[in-house]
């Protein structure tokens, strides 16, 4: 073992102690995962039969001697009460709390708002977890980097391809040591493939002070009210006070902080080869299901419907549902509490939510089946497939983008005989005609 004074590699010593922070935004921030989010919030929708936030949960109870997760956001504290509770039958050696923001403070902000409560009991460091981040969580090795190294932080990365990056947070690291050099927001230009995966491990005697040095420097520049982009409204500051005197401020780690960090000596990367996908919109709930149904089925858990002839692996049927043992299913398909799948209906790289019913021979691919909604016979449901490397489900038809994933939100209903192609539908509508790439409000 490399010994490292006050640090023990594997993690397992008396006098380290390791928290996990994850970030559930809230309600004013989920337009792009309408209209799903109008009925149950993103953190809490089910992919491969589990929450969003349920997958990040599982990944933290995984790693040794962490006993407290906090979550932290923006939505009303009665939001997350049921999941608290169904996680601590679940996981009882995980003491699991929800902080509510008073108002959007950023990921950084709302870190440096509860820093007391995060440093309660005195940890030496604390995961930060993205919600709507979708990938095998390699948090173990993450602490072991971070140990190896005497870290003051560690990321998450990934590569894409060129193309792409921009899109996303970009590292540039050393190779050889896994040092960061430097860290941007989303740049104008190509640096890097190598991106933020929205995962990190930060040291408490680096990040707060980190932060409070980054509201620090905004305070004394002239206040802004927001930047050109709605996109960054949240970037927009308030210069209301806390009680030591210093100014409140909306704050994010990707563009207030982690480029400070770049330039310490201590900050490091994590490059991970195994998959990793943002669930922003509501149609990128359907690759994360594929992925996290594929990484099941690869462990072999009983959770899956078992293969056979017309069940095409993975395959995750609640135990509530009714499916007919002639209709065909999958691969990559979630079928969720008491839904019913008539005769000869074919589901492929599909959620069907609770409640739902598909009627004989219909066809559903590449969509999303709301709850209490209809399918009728031989109705046709579908969307579009991307490329498996794609980060993006939106596609461009006519010269217009539109989502290539159909959505169906809740209490939908398609007549029978009726095609739907890459359209979103928003709750309470019935179709009745054949409809392609439309948004049906």
């Amino acid at each position: 073992m490399l010994k490292i004074p006050g640090r023990q590699v594997n993690g397992t010593s008396g006098s380290t102690s390791t928290k996990a922070v994850i970030l559930v935004g809230g309600p004013s921030r989920g337009t792009r995962f309408r209209p799903l989010s109008l009925d149950v919030p993103k953190p809490l929708f089910d992919v491969a039969g589990h929450p969003i936030l349920w997958h990040c949960l599982r990944a933290v109870a995984k790693v040794p001697n962490i006993k407290e997760v906090i979550l932290v956001g923006y939505y009303d504290e009665s939001v997350f009460r049921d999941f608290i509770k169904d996680s601590a039958r679940e996981l009882p050696q995980i003491r699991m709390q929800y902080l509510r923001e008073y108002q959007a403070l950023g990921t950084a902000g709302g870190l440096y708002h509860f820093r007391d409560v995060i440093l309660k009991g005195n940890p030496n460091r604390f995961f930060v977890l993205n919600a709507d981040v979708c990938c095998s969580f390699p948090l173990t090795e993450m602490l072991h980097l971070f140990e190896e190294k005497d870290a003051e932080a560690v990321i998450l990365g990934t590569r894409v391809g060129n193309d792409a990056a921009s899109n996303f947070g970009c590292i540039v690291s050393d190779a050889h040591t896994k040092r960061v050099l430097h860290y941007v927001e989303k740049p104008e230009s190509h640096i890097s493939n190598l991106i933020n995966c929205g995962v990190y491990l930060f040291s408490t005697e680096t990040i707060f002070p980190s932060i409070k040095s980054a509201i620090k420097r905004r305070s004394d520049r002239p206040r802004m009210v927001s930047y050109p982009s709605s996109e960054n409204l949240d970037n927009s500051f308030f210069a209301e006070k806390l009680e030591d005197g210093e100014k409140n401020e909306v704050l994010r780690l990707e563009q207030d902080i982690l480029s400070d960090l770049a330039d310490s000596k201590q900050f490091y990367v994590l490059e991970t080869k195994d998959f990793w996908r943002q669930i922003k919109t509501a149609g990128s709930a359907i690759p994360a299901n594929a992925l996290y149904l594929q990484k099941a089925f690869q462990s072999q858990s009983e959770e899956l419907a078992p293969p056979s002839a017309n069940i095409i692996p993975p395959v995750f049927i609640d135990r509530s549902a009714e499916v007919d043992p002639t209709a065909k299913l999958g691969p990559n398909v979630s079928i969720g509490p008491r839904v019913v799948i008539g005769p000869g209906v074919r589901v492929k790289e599909a959620i069907v939510l609770e409640d739902s019913e598909i009627k004989h021979d219909a066809c559903v691919l590449y969509s999303i089946i709301g709850w209490n909604s209809r399918v009728g016979a031989w109705a046709r449901v579908e969307g579009t497939p991307t490329p498996v490397g794609s980060h993006t489900t939106s596609i461009i038809k006519n010269g217009v983008k539109v989502q290539s994933i159909t959505i169906l939100g809740k209490d939908c209903g398609v007549g029978d005989e009726v095609r739907v192609q890459n359209c979103v539908c928003l709750p309470n509508k019935e179709l009745k005609r054949d409809v392609t790439n439309e948004v049906i409000m």
